[in-house]
């Protein structure tokens, strides 16, 4: 009666039953699951043997929530609601249930995980573990009483805090907050879990009095209730762009959090399903399933990737101390080369820069980071040390004469076995392998900076690269943590590409006497982290300029420079490196630089305009939008992306900046829905020129009313 169970394990100690959620690998609350815990805990309910339950999980995992694969196939808002309740009933029964039920908390309990934590009567968690309510991260709300429980048990302001910004909060800081009664260490947890049943078995502790819905003590007056919510909800509209969810979550504190406990816990499930059935949520949950699909492809689907233990750094600049940082955290043991003593000194205090946030915030201290290089880094101006890497990065300056001698005396060095990978942003990989004995062995490795922080590695595949190679390199992402996108080779790969087409338009826009302020708060409101000519002072003027003249020779005059670009590249104004470009920072808050505003007025004299045009931010971005979404349709023809509109997404999200909430450049294209896009181009390149003509691509798919998540084979994996 209480061992047939695929997801469950249980146990009996004396008169406890001890159900173990057995789920792998993080104990998702799947169909199955729901169905299994609903019939063990039915029996143990009516057994005359068990006087008390303990759930707990398996290993170092409690529950880390819903199945979210199963929630993304449902489009039906009544089976969704249907199912929702099904799981609010069987949580109710767990509270309302005749026996005691404590909770051991083993591992994190997120979202689904804490809503039947705290429908349990007692709550011990494991030193450390993390609890919380992640949902609206997915542009969800809790759905199995997280608002109503969470609410009553640390109160209205905490609750707020933890649901509308979806941040857990350590074990310690739990207890504190009473949303679990106490903290142990693993070892100790289920023989306090079992005491803790004991006691209530005993009628020491009162099962009604620890039933969650009926504590009431947290709980503000009406009048504070609201009140406390409008600060909230102030609060979240200036930093929930795009995101409904808060909002929703706000709808079910301040309508609920009553007496009548059932019906707030209705009100709830129903706002949830309006949540889960929203194009933020399907675009969030698309995202976040396709995240832990990236990097895997059919080509190295049975190859086993090379073992690496020690990873050779070439070039200890921005980049390369980044990266370095992630070799030394994960565990590598990592050889730091750079040309000579000088190099290699500001190299290793870049490095060392790079964890200053981490011993400030206490993660680390001084004397550990120390004694991390001195055990696992070897730092050398003499190339004959890289002999014995694994895997051989190089992030030297990008200028591809200099990587091809590096690489050249690289080769003759290691063994044959030896993984090299480049990390370029524009350069092509394939010349480069091309000069080495073996070009199977490269690939490229493109880190975003700053590269410690930034989820994304574009891993680029040369035309020679192997599978061997190319499984190696995406494995060794996976194990820094990061997301690996898989492009194929070609100028600027697919995020430089793509951003440029994003923020290229912004320069032909101030050439039409569009305020330059207006052109960056299109693409602030539209999601984006910074505006186009922010990014252009923040990585340098003079960079982006000869990356625009790269894509012209490339591609010819749908790629053409904006003249105004080429005036402001002559000024020497290059961004915040030289103290202006398009904004002056001699201040604290940056304005426009007047030598910009100068050049912009004799342009228009010279062109005579026919008037400024009555423009607005929403109209820019789609503008911005429309290019953007035009150029990754010719990647997606030319092979850059292989059919993977759903990476090439995850690209734009982690690497760029794009909203997740909106999904991506082709989730964006979708929701226009492609004959719009078409018909759009169109309208511009009639208005504005060769820029804008349609690829052939978003032609046939018009013509053929397809859309790129749907009907490109393949394509389609959230």
């Amino acid at each position: 009666m209480l061992t047939d169970f695929k997801t469950l394990m249980v146990e009996l100690n004396d008169e406890i039953a001890i159900i173990k959620l057995n789920n792998p690998p993080v104990n998702q609350l799947s169909t199955l699951l729901r169905t299994e815990m609903a019939k063990a805990f039915e029996a143990a309910f009516v057994s005359t043997r068990i006087k008390g339950i303990v759930l707990t999980g398996i290993g170092k995992n409690f529950m880390a929530g819903g199945d979210i694969t199963e929630m993304a196939k449902i489009t039906d808002s009544l089976m969704l609601f249907e199912q929702v309740m099904a799981y609010n009933r069987f949580q109710s029964m767990i509270e309302n249930g005749p026996k005691p039920v404590v909770a051991a908390i083993n591992g994190p309990a997120l979202g689904g995980g804490l809503e039947l934590a705290m429908a349990c009567h007692y709550r011990v968690a494991a030193t450390g573990v993390k609890v919380g309510q992640p949902e609206v991260q997915l542009g969800l709300i809790p759905g199995a009483g997280g608002t109503q429980r969470l609410a009553r048990l640390c109160g209205l302001e905490t609750a707020l805090s933890m649901i509308t910004t979806g941040k857990p909060i350590a074990a310690e800081k739990a207890l504190e907050q009473g949303i679990v009664d106490g903290v142990f260490p693993l070892e100790e947890l289920l023989h306090q879990a079992v005491l803790a049943t004991k006691s209530f078995v005993r009628k020491e502790r009162a099962l009604s009095a620890h039933r969650t819905r009926n504590k009431k003590k947290k709980l503000p007056s009406t009048l504070d209730k609201q009140a406390i919510i409008n600060i909230a909800a102030q609060i979240a509209a200036k930093k929930a762009k795009g995101l409904g969810a808060p909002f929703k979550a706000m709808e079910a504190l301040s309508k609920g959090l009553s007496d009548d406990f059932d019906s707030d816990i209705q009100r709830e499930a129903q706002l949830f399903c309006e949540c889960a059935l929203s194009p933020e949520a399907k675009n969030l949950i698309s995202i976040f399933i396709n995240s832990r699909k990236a990097g895997r492809l059919e080509r190295t689907r049975t190859v086993t990737p090379k073992a690496v233990k020690t990873v050779a750094m070439l070039g200890l600049g921005v980049m390369g101390a980044g990266i370095v940082n992630l070799l030394l955290g994960r565990g590598f043991k990592a050889v730091l080369w750079d040309v000579d003593q000088g190099a290699t000194a500001k190299g290793l205090e870049r490095v060392r820069k790079t964890f200053a946030f981490a011993v400030k915030k206490g993660r680390m201290t001084q004397e550990a980071l120390d004694g991390l290089i001195a055990d696992n880094a070897v730092v050398t101006t003499d190339l004959d040390d890289i002999k014995g890497a694994d895997l051989v990065i190089e992030a030297v300056v990008e200028n591809m004469d200099i990587k091809k001698a590096l690489w050249a005396k690289v080769d003759q060095i290691c063994g044959p076995d030896t993984v090299f990978a480049t990390n370029t942003s524009a350069l092509p990989v394939t010349e480069l392998a091309a000069h080495l004995g073996d070009p199977g062995r490269m690939l490229g490795l493109h880190f975003f900076n700053p590269a410690e922080r930034m989820q994304l590695v574009e891993v680029i595949t040369a035309q020679t690269t192997s599978d061997m190679t190319l499984a190696t390199g995406v494995a060794f992402s996976k194990r820094i943590g990061k997301i690996p996108v898989v492009v194929n080779d070609g100028p600027g790969f697919y995020t430089s590409r793509q951003l440029n087409a994003l923020m290229g338009e912004s320069n032909f826009m101030l050439e039409q006497g569009i305020p330059l302020p207006l052109i960056d708060k299109a693409l602030t409101e539209f999601g984006m982290p910074m505006g186009a000519f922010t990014l252009h002072d923040l990585t340098g003027i003079d960079i982006g300029f000869h990356v625009a003249n790269y894509f012209e020779k490339e591609f010819g005059d749908r790629w053409k420079v904006a003249e105004i670009h080429k005036k402001i590249f002559e000024t020497g104004c290059y961004g915040r490196k030289t103290g202006a470009g398009y904004y002056d920072y001699a201040d604290k808050k940056p304005v426009p630089n007047k030598i910009v505003e100068a050049l912009v007025a004799t342009h228009l004299e010279k062109s005579d305009p026919q008037g400024l045009p009555e423009v607005t931010w929403e109209i820019l971005a789609k503008r911005m939008l429309a290019r953007a979404i035009n150029e990754a349709a010719f990647m997606m023809d030319e092979g850059i992306c292989d059919n993977r509109p759903q990476d090439m997404d995850l690209a734009m999200v982690y690497g760029c900046g794009y909203p997740a909430v909106k999904g991506g450049v082709f989730r964006e294209a979708d929701t226009w829905g492609i004959g719009n896009v078409y018909d759009y181009l169109l309208e511009l390149e009639a208005e504005f020129g060769q820029r804008f003509s349609p690829s052939p691509l978003l032609r046939s798919m018009a013509e053929s009313s397809k859309t790129f998540y749907s009907t490109i084979q393949g394509s389609d994996h959230g």
